[in-house]
């Protein structure tokens, strides 16, 4: 009887699973379910969408068809954008005057802090100083789509979450900047490349940032030129999502981080006129669903394979903990140095262990990168074995990472 019903939910699944809708559909309808499991469990509705994706994914059940991938990228780039946009709007002029220098010396100090207990705590476990070294770039990353999730459920404000979305901000851009650099030292150290090649790689990242700013400020002046004098919010949510849409296809076509450029977006309205806040309050309506299907998304993409390799786990939990040391340690001595009230000292830590996106993507460049393509068997193993050991540790993150921030914006901000 058991067997006879699971054959029939198979059929249906193969009849119905290749098309798009259906699998948006399940992702919205099971992550809703799971959403509210979650929240009877004082998680936050986050950790529910992610594990509905990995019930429904490649790794469980495929209701979402692993083709299906290609096409849901896009609902992660509209929501990304979205996400972008909102941290950026925080940028006013007046905050930088009042925090600027203090989130740049706090993302550093987090930034580095990470970098650097990653990589000597790797070394002391014997993995070779190349990948120590890439572990240690690549932690420096976070996870931005979290912490807005979570500051817009809790539905809170303050100079707590001022420190936090500076600080996710300029993470991404301060990731680039330093995984630039290993890249380019450790191209050297493989003999993939030449020490001439050190300073073009760095100039490069430098200026895939620059470009990427110079996309969104464009964006931005665009998208405050045809919206300032719309009076209706119909007309002006269709126009900021055409930019949105227009800003990230362009970023993404020219290689470029749509995150960069969509916060730039974000940053130049809000300083070209306090009255583009309506632009900002335009998605609000539509941002449930999509941050639902955008973290649910992302719980399809997590796999069960890598859990079968001791070194991959041993590795992989090292670099969780070393990572979590970093960056916690990183903020509170950083926010220790520039006087920053007690709670935002003793809890932003929390709120920066989540890490998904930019971490994937940088290991994914690894993969695709023509400087690996020759590499010796056993070095290019190894490489293997680092986007493992990265993907099992978004893994965890993204089902331990946002309770622990929630945790850490309650007693921040609420407490």
């Amino acid at each position: 009887m058991i067997e006879s019903i699971l054959n029939f939910i198979v059929q249906i699944r193969d009849i119905f699973n290749h098309h798009i809708l259906f699998s948006l559909a399940g992702l919205l309808l099971v992550g809703y379910a799971f959403g509210k499991i979650a929240e009877k469990f004082h998680l936050p509705a986050i950790t529910g969408f992610i594990i509905a994706g990995f019930v429904l994914g490649k790794s469980c059940t495929q209701i979402v068809h692993p083709h299906m991938e290609k096409y849901l990228t896009s609902v992660t780039e509209i929501a990304l954008g979205i996400i972008a946009l909102t941290i950026g709007s925080e940028f006013s002029i007046q905050k930088l005057k009042r925090l600027g220098w203090k989130i740049m010396l706090v993302t550093f100090f987090e930034q580095m802090f990470a970098f650097i207990f990653v990589s000597v705590g790797l070394l002391l476990l014997r993995v070779p100083l190349v990948n120590a070294l890439l572990f240690g770039a690549i932690s420096s990353a976070t996870a931005p789509a979290t912490t807005v999730v979570i500051v817009r459920t809790l539905r809170v404000r303050g100079e707590f979450v001022d420190y936090l979305y500076g600080v996710v901000a300029l993470d991404d851009a301060g990731c680039i900047l330093l995984f630039s650099l290993v890249f380019a030292l450790v191209s050297v150290l493989v003999g993939a490349g030449t020490s001439s090649q050190v300073g073009m790689m760095i100039g490069k990242g430098f200026l895939s940032i620059i470009y990427a700013l110079l996309v969104g400020l464009v964006g931005g002046i665009i998208l405050h030129a045809i919206t300032i004098k719309q009076p209706h919010s119909n007309e002006l949510m269709i126009l900021s999502f055409g930019m949105i849409f227009l800003t990230t296809a362009v970023a993404i076509s020219l290689h470029l981080s749509p995150l960069l450029s969509n916060m730039m977006v974000g940053t130049v309205i809000i300083n070209l006129s306090r009255r583009n806040e309506r632009i900002i309050r335009a998605f609000e309506p539509m941002t449930p669903p999509l941050y639902a299907a955008f973290f649910a998304i992302a719980g399809t993409e997590l796999e069960t394979g890598m859990l079968t390799n001791i070194t991959v786990l041993i590795t992989g939990f090292a670099y969780i903990i070393f990572r979590g040391m970093g960056k916690y340690l990183g903020a509170s001595l950083s926010c220790m140095i520039v006087r920053a009230p007690e709670k935002v000292r003793k809890f932003l830590g929390l709120c920066l262990l989540p890490q998904a996106g930019v971490a994937i993507g940088l290991v994914l460049f690894l993969e695709t990168t023509p400087i690996f393509s020759s590499l010796p068997p056993d070095v290019a193993e190894s490489m293997t074995m680092l986007t493992n050991v990265v993907l099992f540790s978004v893994f965890i993150n993204e089902i331990v990472g946002p309770p622990l921030s929630k945790i850490g914006l309650v007693k921040g901000v609420l407490k």
